[in-house]
C-alpha cells in the first residue's frame, strides 16, 4: 500500500465513532463506512431520485440513458478517489464523503429541495447536507445497538462541511448533530473531504452536458461556442475527421473532463507543494479550501454554468416540470401534517406520539424528503386523483 502524505487523513488516528466498536479485522474504519453506506437503505433509494430530469413514465425527458443520484454518486465516488489517489490523501475517505454527499436530497432534485426548505421555513429549515447527517446519524435503523450508520467522526464530517466552513444559524438537523458531537463546524474539512466536493462539480458539470444534449435543450454547434468545450471539439475534429455525431460528443467531453480533474490535480499539487501542511488539522486551519480549479478555469466553468443554467435547468419544458413537482410537494406534505393517518403505519404512530407541530413536522420532513420521484407521484396520485 503506498505511503500517505503527511495532511492526510490517517486510519490509526481516526477520532473513531460515537458509540465505541470494536475494530474491522479486514477494513480500515473509512473502509467499513463506505460499505455501511453502500449498504443502507437511502443509497438505495438513490437509484429513483433524479437530479433535473424527473422519473416516471409519460415525461418527454424519460429514459434510461439520464443520470439519477445514484449513477451522479457512483461517477463523483470515482473522481474522488482518482483525485485523493493522485494528492497522496486517504482514497476510501475522499470515497466514503462521496458516496454519502447526496443521500440527503429528497424527490426531484434541487427543485425538491426548494420546495421543501419553503414548507419547513417555520420549522428550522431544510438541507439536503444537514438531512444526509440526519439520515446517517439517526433514521437509518439497521443496527441492533445504536440508530443510524455510526460512521466515524471524519465522515461525518466530510459530510458536514465539504463545501465549506457551516456558519450559524445552523439547519437544526445539523445543529443537533453537532450538539452531540462537535464537527468543528468554523474549520475546513479535511483534504479528502474537499476532494468530493470538487468532485461534485466535475461529475455534474460533464453529466449535465451530456444529459442536456441528449434531450435535446441545446447542441453541439452551441456549445462549441463556449470555453474549454470549443477547444475540445476542434480537437477531436482535427484528430478524427468526420467521426460519427455519438463518438464526436463522448470524445469532445470526456476531454473537457478530462481538463477539469487536471486542472484540480495541477492546482492542489503546487499549493501543497508550497504551503507544506504537516497534518491534516493544518488543512483545517487554513483559510480557504486547498483543493479547487485554478482561477482561469474556474471563470470558464463560470461560463459554462451560466450556458447550462439557461438553457437546461430554466428551460421552459423544465420549468414546466419544476412547477409540477413543487405543486405536488406543496400538497403532500400539508396533507401528511394535518393528517398523520394518511402516512404508512409506522410514520402515522410515530406522528401522533410527538407534542408539538414543529417536531411532527420534522418527521413528515424525513418521510417526504426520503420519497423517491416514483413513489411521490404515485402518493400525490393517489391522494389527490379526482
Amino acid at each position: 500500500m503506498t505511503a500517505l502524505a503527511p495532511y492526510a487523513c490517517q486510519p490509526s488516528d481516526s477520532r473513531g465513532r460515537l458509540h465505541p466498536e470494536s475494530l474491522s479485522t479486514f477494513r480500515s474504519p473509512w473502509q467499513r463506512d463506505r460499505d455501511r453506506i453502500i449498504h443502507s437503505s437511502a443509497f438505495r433509494r438513490l437509484k429513483h431520485k433524479t437530479q433535473v430530469f424527473v422519473e416516471h413514465d409519460g415525461e418527454a425527458y424519460r429514459g434510461d440513458y439520464f443520470r439519477t443520484r445514484l449513477t451522479h454518486t457512483i461517477e463523483v465516488a470515482q473522481v474522488a478517489r482518482t483525485i485523493a489517489g493522485a494528492l497522496g490523501l486517504n482514497t476510501d475517505l475522499a470515497e466514503t464523503v462521496a458516496l454519502a454527499h447526496d443521500l440527503g436530497h429528497p424527490p426531484f432534485g434541487h427543485t425538491g429541495e426548494d420546495a421543501l426548505a419553503a414548507l419547513m421555513a417555520p420549522h428550522g429549515g431544510f438541507d439536503h447536507n444537514a438531512q444526509a447527517l440526519r439520515i446517517v446519524t439517526r433514521l437509518e435503523r439497521h443496527y441492533a445497538d445504536f440508530d443510524g450508520l455510526n460512521l466515524t467522526w471524519e465522515a461525518l464530517e466530510g459530510i458536514a462541511k465539504h463545501n465549506g466552513p457551516v456558519l450559524a444559524p445552523l439547519p437544526y438537523a445539523l445543529a443537533a448533530v453537532n450538539a452531540q458531537w462537535d464537527l468543528e463546524l468554523h474549520t475546513n474539512a479535511s483534504a479528502e473531504a474537499q476532494v468530493a466536493a470538487v468532485a461534485d462539480d466535475v461529475a455534474y458539470n460533464h453529466h449535465d452536458l451530456h444529459d442536456g444534449l441528449r434531450a435535446g435543450l441545446f447542441t453541439e454547434a452551441e456549445l462549441a461556442e463556449l470555453p474549454v468545450i470549443g477547444p475540445a471539439f476542434a480537437e477531436v475534429d482535427r484528430l478524427y475527421p468526420g467521426l460519427d455525431a455519438t463518438r464526436r460528443r463522448y470524445e469532445a467531453l470526456r476531454r473537457v473532463f478530462g481538463v477539469m480533474v487536471e486542472d484540480v490535480i495541477a492546482v492542489a499539487q503546487n499549493r501543497l507543494t508550497s504551503l507544506q501542511p504537516r497534518s491534516v488539522d493544518e488543512i483545517r486551519g487554513m483559510e480557504g479550501p486547498i483543493i479547487r480549479f485554478s482561477k482561469p478555469l474556474y471563470q470558464n466553468i463560470k461560463a459554462i454554468k451560466s450556458f447550462l443554467f439557461t438553457r437546461m435547468y430554466r428551460a421552459p419544458a423544465v420549468v414546466v416540470e419544476r412547477e409540477n413537482v413543487t405543486r405536488m410537494l406543496n400538497d403532500l406534505f400539508p396533507l401528511y401534517l394535518a393528517s398523520p393517518e394518511r402516512m404508512p403505519d409506522q410514520w402515522r404512530d410515530a406522528a401522533l406520539a410527538l407534542p408539538d407541530q414543529t417536531a411532527r413536522a420534522r418527521l413528515v420532513l424525513d418521510y417526504v424528503a426520503g420519497m423517491t420521484d416514483r413513489y411521490a407521484i404515485a402518493e400525490h396520485q393517489r391522494l389527490f386523483a379526482a
